[in-house]
């Protein structure tokens, strides 16, 4: 791919079986010759974040793979990246959305499925809390996300101070009553913080698992061991 370098992988998930994923090859990548990236705000140091396979993603997607199909239900993948979760989902036969804000996700998204003989028409939808930038015409057409979801799952998503309650305004626009939220977070020191802007919104943590000691579900006995929590909430 012109301006950025990818690999391959072969992710592993109980249940599902062996998925190949295109990955950027390490955090060194850029490429944002229009500047889209830029405008919606994704600098040179983050740039690069979506397209990588991070721990807790794989977690979530363990986690998604037991969960029983119910046809009616609808699931939401939040700041998706490569949408492991997703995938696992649409492998299963279940009834997923991935959102996320970088322009390169969807593309990422198509190329993934397609490698896995997967149908191509996983709904995806542009989604991004915190401070919003307007519009540009420059970036094209974005189709935005929307509705309301039975089931809100992400992974590593609370990596900035301001994120516990941007996060949970956002989540809580897409909630109904009865809506249940799934979130791997590995240990970044603002779960407390979100825990309180999401009881205000009127959900209530139902679980939180120690992932300690877990090994990497990618790699194996020989990686660093995987500490992060499982969070479910219920509004």
């Amino acid at each position: 791919m012109p301006g950025y370098r990818t690999k391959l992988e072969s992710v592993v998930v109980a249940g599902v079986g062996s998925l190949m994923i295109r990955s950027l090859l390490d955090r060194q990548q850029y490429c944002d010759p229009g500047g889209v990236a830029e405008r919606l705000g994704i600098g040179p140091a983050v740039w690069p974040l979506f397209g990588l396979l991070w721990p807790s993603a794989v977690y979530l997607a363990a986690q998604l793979a037991l969960r029983p199909v119910r046809p009616a239900e609808r699931i939401l993948e939040i700041g998706c990246g490569l949408a492991l979760a997703s995938l696992v989902a649409q492998r299963r036969g279940a009834n997923i959305t991935a959102s996320d804000r970088h322009p390169l996700a969807e593309t990422f998204l198509r190329e993934n499925l397609r490698l896995n003989n997967l149908p191509l028409e996983l709904d995806y939808r542009h989604g991004q809390w915190g401070d919003v930038p307007p519009a540009s015409a420059q970036d094209g057409e974005r189709t935005l996300l929307s509705g309301a979801y039975d089931l809100i799952i992400g992974s590593d998503l609370l990596y900035d101070r301001n994120m516990a309650s941007e996060l949970a305004t956002f989540i809580g626009t897409y909630a109904i009553r009865g809506t249940e939220v799934w979130l791997v977070d590995p240990d970044r020191g603002y779960r407390p913080a979100f825990n309180r802007h999401m009881a205000a919104l009127g959900f209530e943590l139902q679980q939180d698992s120690r992932l300690v000691g877990c090994e990497d579900p990618v790699r194996g006995t020989t990686a660093r061991r995987y500490k992060g929590h499982l969070l479910v909430y219920r509004r």
